[in-house]
Protein backbone atom coordinates (compact mmCIF):
# COMPACT_ATOMS: atom_id res chain seq x y z
CA UNK A 1 0.00 0.00 0.00
CA UNK A 2 2.94 2.30 0.46
CA UNK A 3 3.65 2.31 -3.26
CA UNK A 4 0.05 3.15 -4.16
CA UNK A 5 -0.07 5.92 -1.56
CA UNK A 6 3.10 7.50 -2.92
CA UNK A 7 1.78 7.23 -6.47
CA UNK A 8 -1.43 9.07 -5.60
CA UNK A 9 0.41 11.75 -3.61
CA UNK A 10 2.78 12.38 -6.55
CA UNK A 11 -0.21 12.42 -8.88
CA UNK A 12 -1.85 15.02 -6.63
CA UNK A 13 1.28 17.19 -6.74
CA UNK A 14 1.32 16.97 -10.54
CA UNK A 15 -2.39 17.79 -10.83
CA UNK A 16 -1.95 20.77 -8.48
CA UNK A 17 0.88 22.14 -10.62
CA UNK A 18 -1.16 21.65 -13.78
CA UNK A 19 -4.20 23.30 -12.17
CA UNK A 20 -2.17 26.38 -11.27
CA UNK A 21 -0.60 26.61 -14.75
CA UNK A 22 -3.93 25.97 -16.49
CA UNK A 23 -5.75 28.51 -14.33
CA UNK A 24 -3.11 31.19 -14.92
CA UNK A 25 -2.98 30.71 -18.68
CA UNK A 26 -6.57 29.97 -19.60
CA UNK A 27 -8.54 32.13 -17.13
CA UNK A 28 -11.28 29.50 -17.53
CA UNK A 29 -13.02 28.71 -14.24
CA UNK A 30 -14.68 25.36 -15.06
CA UNK A 31 -11.53 23.49 -16.06
CA UNK A 32 -9.51 25.05 -13.27
CA UNK A 33 -12.13 24.02 -10.72
CA UNK A 34 -12.21 20.49 -12.12
CA UNK A 35 -8.43 20.22 -11.83
CA UNK A 36 -8.45 21.48 -8.24
CA UNK A 37 -11.19 18.97 -7.40
CA UNK A 38 -9.11 16.21 -9.03
CA UNK A 39 -6.20 17.33 -6.85
CA UNK A 40 -8.39 17.07 -3.76
CA UNK A 41 -9.59 13.60 -4.66
CA UNK A 42 -6.06 12.38 -5.41
CA UNK A 43 -4.65 13.74 -2.17
CA UNK A 44 -7.49 12.14 -0.17
CA UNK A 45 -6.87 8.73 -1.74
CA UNK A 46 -3.10 9.05 -1.35
CA UNK A 47 -3.39 10.09 2.29
CA UNK A 48 -5.80 7.24 3.03
CA UNK A 49 -3.51 4.65 1.43
CA UNK A 50 -0.41 6.01 3.18
CA UNK A 51 -2.28 6.22 6.50
CA UNK A 52 -3.59 2.67 6.17
CA UNK A 53 -0.21 1.26 5.06
CA UNK A 54 1.27 2.15 8.44
CA UNK A 55 -1.39 0.15 10.30
CA UNK A 56 -1.56 -3.07 8.28
CA UNK A 57 0.97 -5.80 7.63
CA UNK A 58 3.40 -5.31 4.79
CA UNK A 59 1.95 -6.67 1.59
CA UNK A 60 3.75 -8.46 -1.20
CA UNK A 61 3.62 -5.32 -3.35
CA UNK A 62 5.86 -3.53 -0.81
CA UNK A 63 8.54 -6.23 -0.92
CA UNK A 64 11.03 -5.79 -3.76
CA UNK A 65 11.98 -9.50 -3.61
CA UNK A 66 8.37 -10.79 -3.80
CA UNK A 67 6.96 -12.95 -6.57
CA UNK A 68 3.49 -12.65 -8.08
CA UNK A 69 2.45 -15.83 -6.27
CA UNK A 70 3.21 -14.24 -2.88
CA UNK A 71 0.16 -12.02 -3.22
CA UNK A 72 -2.19 -14.92 -4.01
CA UNK A 73 -4.87 -15.99 -1.59
CA UNK A 74 -8.50 -15.55 -0.75
CA UNK A 75 -9.82 -12.19 -1.84
CA UNK A 76 -13.17 -12.37 -0.11
CA UNK A 77 -16.61 -13.89 -0.34
CA UNK A 78 -18.66 -13.24 -3.46
CA UNK A 79 -22.22 -14.41 -3.83
CA UNK A 80 -22.34 -16.93 -6.68
CA UNK A 81 -26.02 -16.70 -7.58
CA UNK A 82 -27.75 -13.54 -6.49
CA UNK A 83 -30.76 -12.12 -8.34
CA UNK A 84 -30.89 -8.96 -6.23
CA UNK A 85 -28.57 -6.84 -8.41
CA UNK A 86 -30.93 -7.42 -11.33
CA UNK A 87 -33.91 -6.02 -9.42
CA UNK A 88 -31.81 -3.07 -8.26
CA UNK A 89 -30.66 -2.40 -11.82
CA UNK A 90 -34.20 -2.49 -13.19
CA UNK A 91 -35.46 -0.28 -10.37
CA UNK A 92 -32.58 2.17 -10.85
CA UNK A 93 -33.15 2.27 -14.60
CA UNK A 94 -36.84 3.02 -14.07
CA UNK A 95 -35.92 5.72 -11.54
CA UNK A 96 -33.61 7.43 -14.04
CA UNK A 97 -36.25 7.08 -16.74
CA UNK A 98 -38.63 8.73 -14.30
CA UNK A 99 -36.49 11.85 -14.42
CA UNK A 100 -36.79 11.87 -18.21
CA UNK A 101 -40.41 10.88 -18.79
CA UNK A 102 -42.14 11.94 -15.61
CA UNK A 103 -41.93 11.62 -11.87
CA UNK A 104 -44.92 9.26 -11.87
CA UNK A 105 -42.50 6.48 -12.88
CA UNK A 106 -40.91 6.73 -9.44
CA UNK A 107 -44.02 5.06 -7.99
CA UNK A 108 -43.03 1.90 -9.87
CA UNK A 109 -39.28 2.13 -9.39
CA UNK A 110 -39.16 2.85 -5.64
CA UNK A 111 -40.76 -0.49 -4.61
CA UNK A 112 -38.44 -2.40 -6.96
CA UNK A 113 -35.39 -0.69 -5.46
CA UNK A 114 -36.64 -1.32 -1.91
CA UNK A 115 -37.31 -5.00 -2.63
CA UNK A 116 -33.85 -5.34 -4.18
CA UNK A 117 -32.11 -3.69 -1.22
CA UNK A 118 -34.11 -5.71 1.30
CA UNK A 119 -33.40 -8.94 -0.57
CA UNK A 120 -29.70 -8.21 -0.89
CA UNK A 121 -29.30 -7.37 2.79
CA UNK A 122 -31.19 -10.42 4.03
CA UNK A 123 -30.07 -12.83 1.31
CA UNK A 124 -28.14 -15.09 3.67
CA UNK A 125 -30.68 -15.05 6.51
CA UNK A 126 -33.19 -17.37 4.84
CA UNK A 127 -33.44 -20.18 2.33
CA UNK A 128 -30.73 -22.60 1.24
CA UNK A 129 -27.91 -20.10 1.84
CA UNK A 130 -28.72 -19.59 5.52
CA UNK A 131 -25.68 -19.76 7.85
CA UNK A 132 -23.08 -19.31 5.11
Amino acid sequence: MKVQGKMFIWLAVFILAMAIVYGAWSKEPAGTTALFLAFGLSIMIGYYLAFTARRVDTGAQDNKEADVADDAGELGFFSPHSWQPLSLAVGGALAFLGVVFGWWLMFFSAPMVMVGIFGWVFEYYRGENQNQ
